[in-house]
Parts: C-alpha cells; structure tokens; sequence
C-alpha cells in the first residue's frame, strides 16, 4: 500500500484524532452494593472516558441501540493532554480549549454516565466496584490510560510531583509546571526528564522540551534547558527535532541521550542519573517510567511485564480475562504507539468487534491510523503517520504508508493548521 503523504496528512488533518490519551487516576474504596441495576436488555460498561473511552461507548450505542451502555469516569470534564504542551509554554491562556463535558454525547447517543471513581472490577461476577456502587456487565472495556512507575526511583513518591511535576496528565499538573516556569528568573535552569520507552506520547517529551525551549528564547533569554532522555537516541521525528533545535534553539536546548534518572531528590530539585551524574534545576520537569493504569492491575489485566495488558488484536480482548476489552495506553497493541489517535482507532474496531461478537457476526480486522503532529515553534509544526494491519495476529505498520514530515520544513506551516484543527475535531468527535 502506497500513500501519497502530502494528501494524506492534509485529510487526517481534518480527521479526528490526537496523539496521546485521556487523562485519569485510580483510588482505593467501593462499594459492592449494586446500583444501576441491570434489566433484560445486554449491556456493556466503559471504564474510562479517554479519547479511547468516549468514543468506544458511542460507537458501540450508534451500531446497536439494542445494547445498553454505560460510561464510567470519575470526572465530569476531560482535559486533553495533547496541546498542553502549548498551555505549559504559555500558548494558551487557559485550557479552555483542552476541555469538554459529556452531557451532549450522553444526550445524542443514550448513554448512561455515572461519575464515579473505579476501584477494582470482579471478572468472575462481571461487575465493577465504584465509589458510588457495583455496576454489572455483559461485555466491558477498560481505557483508563497510565499510571507511574514511582517505586523504581529513589525519592520519588506520588507527593514528589506536587513540587517536581510531571504534567503528564493535563490539568492541576500542567499548571503548576506552568506557574514554575513563569516564576523562574531569567538565567535560570529546566531540566527535563524523560524515561525508556515505551510511554504515553513517543513525541511528547521532545515537543514540550521545544515549546519551553521558545518560551525562554522570548521570555527568558538567558536561561537554558536540558533535556535526559533515558533513551539511547530520540524515540520520535528525530531528524525533524534535531533539526528544529540546531536552526531556532542553538544555546537555549541542550539534548543529552542515554540519561537514566535512578534517584530525586524534590527538596533541592535535583535529579541523579546512574547513581553518578548531579541535574540541579531552578525548574525541574521529571516524567516517570510508565505502566497500565493500577485499576488494571487489580483486575487481572497486566501481563508478565507486570507494565501493560496482552489483548487479541482484533477484538481489544484481554488474554487474560474473558469479556474484558482493553483499550488505549493500557493494551499491548504491537506497532501501534500509546496515543490518543491510536485510541481512537482501537476503540472504533473494538466497539465494532463487540457488537459483532454479541450478535453472532462476523468479526472486522483492525484497519488503524495513527498521526501525530508536534510544534516546534508558535506557527510550525512537524508530524509522524503510519497505518497499521494486523498480520499473524500481531499489529504491524503498513509498509510505505505515513512517515515523518518532509526534512525541508515546507509543510511546518500547513501542519501547524492541520495540527490545530485536528484537535477541535476529535474533542467534538468524543464530546457529541
């Protein structure tokens, strides 16, 4: 299969879908006590309401509204991460923008939304334990994103973050590392922490350390930034970063690979990599190790990695537990990176794949984009595309679709538009 990218970049820009998924934390008391109480009609339950889980539960209302679904997710608004970047690095006055309700998709499609935290799920009795109650189901997909790998570093606890943020879900976080940012004096030091992949948003880290890198050049000139990749080399559009740093950050953004923070210390905001090297910042941005959200775990969805869950990846069910679908940054999903496009995706063939499954149908292939589009300034952006198959049961790229943005920057404007217009459109996508 052969694309034409410039077209095909230019459709997806229109298209919904963003790199990077829905934002979303896990607590620790339910209650069993059944609410919502089940009738005649099948019902399946969404556990999260992510770029993967909103759109899971309208596709699976508008295949069949014989089904009855039910949307679990703790807060009344969603806050995308992607395009925080440009909040973080005053792009954006507020995050108005990054945020939606459900109210109008609840409303269009019959969704029955319950707010409410959850706590752990019963396979065996196909039910889920909420702050509010149980809730039972026939079939149930969980997309409820990332949590940290906070044991595997020195010092670093859950607290850690209220001084060293990581902002890497949008909203409380991505102010507070905001709010640093404009406190610190001019010649001061950010550092920037990233860690091995695999992690929400192969791009992310090197599009934040870029959008900061300009914040100082206008604001703060004197100060500098370095980035510590635990990585061996950039995991993402390497040419086009390495690019957008030589020509507009010279001075500014220094780009250190092979970096593995092992130890914090919040107190004097200083980062140790390997036990050796000393990281002092006056801001300190450090982005832990990742695994499947805890809810996960609980439920029996974690692999032998003991990070993410194993699925079948053409239904999203887990290997490990029957009537379960999981979606997003949580799955295993082979090629395919942990972003709020490829979300999107997955959630799409995974609601097809569930109405099938329920109504003795024939199951549908996955057939999965994914784009991914970074700024590199305030009116230009760089992208990343691919499509993706399943063959021998494994998720793999389509050869010669997609790839990086052309290494001339003579499509950094256009991209930039398409960039923007993208996220409105998925946001509408989840959100009506």
């Amino acid at each position: 299969m052969t694309l034409d990218r410039r077209n095909f970049i230019k459709v997806l820009g229109s298209a919904s879908g963003l790199a990077l998924a829905g934002c979303a934390t896990q607590g620790s008391v339910g209650s069993t006590s059944e609410i919502m109480p089940k009738g005649p009609a099948r019902r399946v339950v969404v556990l999260g309401g992510g770029y993967g889980g909103a759109i899971a539960a309208k596709y699976v209302r508008m295949l069949d509204k014989s089904i009855e679904v039910v949307l679990i997710e703790k807060n009344k608004q969603f806050i995308s991460c992607p395009f925080s970047n440009f909040y973080i690095a005053g792009l954006m006055n507020d995050m108005s923008a990054l945020t939606i309700g459900y109210d109008k998709l609840a409303a269009n499609h019959g969704i029955k939304m319950l707010f409410a935290e959850a706590t752990a799920i019963d396979p065996a009795a196909k039910k889920v334990i909420t702050t509010e109650g149980a809730v039972t189901y026939d079939r149930l997909i969980v997309s409820p994103g990332i949590d940290f790998r906070n044991e595997e570093v020195e010092g670093y606890t859950a607290d850690t973050a209220n001084i060293i943020p990581h902002a890497w879900k949008a909203g409380a976080q991505s102010t507070l590392l905001r709010n640093q940012l404009q406190a610190m004096p001019d010649g001061g030091k950010v550092v920037i922490s990233m860690p091995l992949a695999p992690f929400r948003c192969p791009p992310g880290p090197y599009e934040r350390a870029t959008l900061i890198a300009l914040y100082l050049k206008k604001h703060k000139p004197k100060s500098k930034l370095i980035l510590l990749d635990a990585n061996a080399d950039i995991v993402a559009k390497k040419p086009l970063f390495m690019k957008a740093w030589n020509n507009y950050y010279k001075g500014i953004l220094e780009y250190m690979p092979g970096k593995k923070v092992t130890a914090v210390d919040a107190a004097k905001k200083t980062l140790l990599v390997e036990g050796i090297e000393e990281f002092k910042g006056d801001v300190v941005n450090f982005i832990p190790a990742q695994r499947a959200a805890a809810i996960a775990g609980k439920a029996g969805l974690i692999g032998e990695d003991k990070k993410w869950c194993p699925v079948n990846m053409t239904t999203f069910e887990s290997t490990l537990q029957k009537n379960i679908h999981v979606i997003g940054d949580s799955a295993i999903a082979g090629a395919m990176p942990k972003s709020g496009y490829s979300a999107n995706s997955q959630a799409k063939v995974c609601a097809i794949n569930i109405v099938a499954l329920m109504n003795g149908k024939e199951l549908t292939e996955l057939s999965g984009v994914n784009v991914c589009y970074s700024a590199i300034s305030d009116h230009e952006s760089i992208s990343v595309a691919a499509v993706y198959t399943v063959k021998d049961g494994k998720i793999v790229s389509v050869p010669n679709s997609g790839g990086i943005s052309p290494v001339d920057f003579s499509m950094t404007k256009a991209e930039h538009a398409y960039g923007e217009s993208w996220l409105r459109n998925i946001l509408t996508e989840m959100s009506t």
